[in-house]
């Protein structure tokens, strides 16, 4: 099935049946597929049409889902855009992608054509479906380590293959509802927690701004059964005061994505909140996951797990050729695997050579982690003059705990290698006690700020 035509297959199924929710509206099935009808004979007739693109300024809302379903009903792709982007920043993707039309608040975006309240148009005015698998679906902007922003292409066999992947992986049905607390201007907001849910038969509530102290009545409150989400968060609930408590039975199944998740921080989630967390890894340009670890098992935590149904995933040497054992360069082949970039930039890789040495970050990060007064850690490397490079570590505590940086040290050296303890040992490297880490706008720990402050002293 055509994702295009998923509101009205769902009309057929269930018309009453619940189908997405914001904090101000909750639609079913029936009243989605009108609203869908309904913004695509908007955007027709503000000159949208099939291989167009559609650019939407808006934060997580009902509105921002139905834009999606409404240009991929007219043949169109969509670039959804983050709110929070300066108007230069935000121009630019718009013009990079070849937007015809911007949609959102006039009142919060100069770049905005189609205010959101327009979307209102007449279900019966609406054009068939274009079903067209190889058309764009969408257009997702990644922060490239140099340059600007890249465009990856994601047509409508890499979103649907995806989402096929995600359903039997995970073993989503009509009975599962999803929390989205992730950004939908990125993939795994879109395709791990509204799409896959609604392909499945099931249901997803929008959540408001992520807070901590309030999150956990959220839950209580929406029932949901499943929750995709990011380290930080599940890092800043595992933090929350002991009495700070809600029924969250309702939750199966909790998912973990973008940067790497400690084993340590998985055990303190799990044991606070019984139930299961399963990492996966993935990227913009796979569609999103690629391996994951298996919900019913056997799961390790702090690997990224086996890969999903459909694709391949494998280590390529230095030479082009495949290995057994690292390291080696992650490579995935499968339906998923995204058209090309609109843009390409180099990425600088994570890994620090010290002295001809290979470190890695996180097996330096995940020694930091076990440490009891750690909340969260991140490593990047520093310019040495005479090393290359050098391993500096950022550190933030839990509320209320203390630990120096020699205890850091201390604590690393009984699991580390010498080479990979980050402090003084001959060199200046060192570890820094802050009081948060530096996020990007989906939760990722912000490396390329942490890197321009990892300068050495001394």
């Amino acid at each position: 099935m055509h994702i295009a035509v998923l509101p009205q297959d769902r009309v057929r199924a269930a018309p009453t049946g619940p189908c997405i929710a914001d904090e101000t509206r909750a639609l079913d099935n029936a009243a989605f597929a009108d609203a869908v009808a309904g913004a695509a004979a908007a955007l027709h007739a503000a000159g949208t049409g099939r291989g167009d693109v559609v650019a939407v300024v808006l934060p997580n809302r009902v509105e921002l889902v139905v834009t999606l379903f409404a240009a991929w009903r007219l043949g169109a792709a969509v670039t959804p855009v983050n709110p929070a982007l300066t108007v230069d920043e935000a121009g630019h993707q718009i013009t990079d992608s070849g937007a015809g039309v911007v949609v959102g608040e006039r009142a919060a975006s100069p770049l905005v054509t189609l205010d959101v309240a327009e979307l209102a148009g007449d279900p019966a005015a609406a054009p068939e479906p274009v079903t067209d698998d190889d058309a764009l679906a969408l257009l997702i902007y990644i922060s490239g380590t140099t340059g600007r922003p890249k465009g990856v292409m994601l047509d409508h066999r890499n979103v649907r293959a995806m989402c096929e992947m995600i359903i039997a992986g995970v073993g989503l049905d009509d009975t599962d509802h999803s929390l989205l607390v992730l950004p939908v201007f990125h993939v795994n907001g879109i395709v791990v927690s509204v799409l896959s849910p609604l392909l499945a038969g099931g249901r997803t509530t929008i959540a408001g701004r992520f807070r901590a102290e309030t999150f956990l009545d959220v839950v209580a409150r929406v029932r949901p059964t499943y929750l995709p989400a990011v380290p930080a968060i599940y890092a800043m609930l595992a933090a929350l005061p002991a009495d700070a408590v809600a029924d969250t039975s309702s939750l199966c199944l909790v998912i973990c994505g973008a940067p790497p998740m400690p084993a340590e921080l998985i055990a303190r989630v799990e044991g606070r909140f019984d139930v299961p967390l399963v990492e996966g890894y993935g990227l913009s340009e796979g569609t999103c996951a690629s391996p994951l670890n298996p919900p019913g098992g056997p799961r390790r935590p702090g690997t990224v797990g086996l890969p999903l149904p459909g694709r391949t995933v494998a280590l390529m040497g230095p030479d082009g050729t495949l290995v057994d054992d690292g390291p080696g360069e992650v490579v995935i082949s499968g339906p998923n695997v995204m058209r090309g970039y609109l843009v390409l930039v180099d990425r600088i890789k994570d890994m620090i050579i010290r002295g001809g040495e290979n470190l890695y970050p996180k097996e330096i990060g995940n020694a930091l982690y076990a440490h009891p007064a750690v909340h969260e850690a991140a490593v990047v490397g520093a310019a040495d003059p005479v090393l290359g490079e050098i391993p500096v570590a950022h550190v933030a505590l839990l509320p209320g705990a203390v630990a120096s940086p020699e205890e850091l040290v201390e604590h690393c050296a009984g699991r580390l290698a010498r080479i990979k303890i980050p402090t003084r040992i001959k060199i200046p490297t060192r570890i820094t006690i802050v009081d948060a880490l530096p996020k990007s706008s989906v939760g990722k720990i912000d490396k390329p700020t942490l890197r321009r402050a990892a300068v050495p002293t001394g």
